[in-house]
């Protein structure tokens, strides 16, 4: 008899059960399911494989396994706990048959290595592969965190393993209609949300550690404590950029972008929007940071956190916007911001140029003002860095969203207009070797920038102050 026994949860189940059962039937493991109100097949199926099965109401995925591991009366050592649609690949199921007690006396879970897959894709880029879930512990050591409303797992004192080449394939064929992975994202929203809110109210706090050094979950904690910090309506979108662009999402294809867009932008706005109604219902201050005793020192933190994340983003776009190296030409043809910028300052340098009377010519790159000089608008001088900057500091200083943008568009839209009559200037007068143009205009531009975030917060506080 194997060492371990199987854990399922289900409802409605009739499409997957079969599928997970047959990954798992050679092992001739006892196997348990918990069903939580099935109007399909799914108990049906359970009787063919000769499953015993329970019924529990359903409230959340936490605390149905919580119900699961206390109930059921496991005998074996070592509990797997597995979703319905998940299955058992030929090389989780190898090291399952050949698992060995004492080889892992001194480990109390096993951490698995997801395959998820949305409308027939594998979605091996933009965070989700490798993806390690503690799905196999010792019974009675290993228990459901109740301190999450949605996004559960399993916690085990004491030292894990990860079987990297265990894959557990995970695919949910109902999410083939897109109706049902929205209306399913929807209640998780409202779940999800709640849970924040009450973290906001100090009602719930983290079960494991966050160590971004430590095991998978304890550095998934840690990501999700930082995730809490970043402002509200903007960490949808800076999270789906890192996935399509940091974490390459777009090497997943149209299937590919199409879910990271849902999973890494749709659903957290959602949250993000319920968050609001829910705090305006309790008449709680939303605005207001969790900690007011060092606005300074949090202020400084989010502004270089962002204008590092802004920065290095752009950089890292440009290298795929370039022959060579990590040149993606999809990317390229199609979403290539940084060649739309340099056009449009070509072409308005050019304009401006023609109507002074100049006759000019420009390209991808260049502009010429005929009988005068041709400049080139390297990357360093398109502004991304200062538009970078600005951006950072918009979002991370405390005042009133209207002021924020409008100082921001404001001062995008006049060092853009300094800019474009830079390269006037240059087109009509500059001499190579005669100045570091570069370096005088930045030093000109960073000192208005100074000027006018000075007045802004100086304008900011005293209107808070009175």
């Amino acid at each position: 008899m194997m060492p371990f026994s199987f854990i399922i949860l289900t409802f409605n189940e009739e499409m997957h059960l079969p599928r997970l059962l047959q990954s798992i039937q050679i092992l001739n493991a006892p196997i348990f399911v918990l069903d939580s109100g099935s109007t399909d097949a799914t108990l049906q199926i359970c009787k063919k494989y000769q499953v015993k099965t329970a019924f529990h109401p359903f409230e959340n995925h936490p605390k149905q396994w919580d119900f699961a591991l206390k109930s059921f009366p496991v005998k074996t050592p070592w509990v797997i706990c597995l979703d319905a649609d998940q299955e058992v690949s030929p090389e989780l199921l190898l090291r399952l048959k050949n698992f060995d007690e004492q080889e892992h006396a001194d480990v109390n879970g096993i951490y698995f290595n997801r395959k998820n897959y949305f409308k027939g894709s594998w979605i091996k880029h933009g965070g989700y592969y490798p993806f390690y879930l503690l799905k196999m512990f010792r019974y009675g050591v290993g228990f459901s965190d109740l301190n999450e409303n949605m996004d559960h797992r399993f916690i085990v004192p004491d030292k894990t393993k990860i079987w990297k080449n265990g894959h557990l394939r995970e695919e949910n064929l109902k999410e083939n209609q897109i109706s049902f992975w929205i209306e399913k994202h929807n209640r998780y929203s409202d779940l999800l949300a709640q849970e924040e809110v009450e973290r906001l109210q100090k009602l719930r706090q983290q079960t494991l550690k966050p160590k971004l050094t430590g095991t998978p979950d304890e550095r998934t904690a840690w990501l999700k404590n930082l995730w809490w910090k970043l402002p509200r309506y903007w960490r949808p979108g800076l999270y789906f950029f890192y996935r399509i662009i940091f974490q390459l999402g777009f090497l997943d294809g149209k299937t590919g972008i199409i879910f990271h867009f849902l999973q890494g932008f749709w659903f957290r706005l959602m949250v993000d929007v319920k968050m609001d109604e829910l705090l305006q219902q309790q008449k709680i201050e939303f605005d207001k940071p969790v900690s007011t005793k060092k606005p300074a020192l949090e202020f400084a933190f989010r502004l270089v956190l962002l204008f590092v994340f802004f920065y290095g983003f752009n950089l890292f776009y440009n290298g795929l916007m370039a022959p060579g190296g990590n040149y993606n030409q999809y990317l390229a043809q199609h979403f290539n911001y940084i060649q739309a910028l340099r056009n449009f300052l070509l072409q308005s340098s050019s304009t401006g140029l023609s109507w002074l009377g100049y006759s000019t010519k420009t390209n991808n790159f260049e502009l010429m003002a005929i009988g005068h000089n041709k400049i080139n608008l390297a990357y360093d001088c398109l502004g991304l860095g200062v538009m970078s900057f600005l951006t950072a500091f918009a979002i991370s200083f405390p005042a009133k969203l209207k002021s924020k943008l409008t100082l921001l568009l404001g001062c995008v839209i006049g060092f853009q207009l300094l800019n474009i009559l830079r390269f006037m200037l240059l087109a009509l007068y500059w001499k190579s070797g005669a100045i570091n143009h570069h370096t005088v205009f930045n030093l000109l531009i960073y000192m208005l920038i100074m000027v006018t975030l000075y007045w802004f917060i100086e304008k900011s506080t005293v209107k808070e102050a009175s």
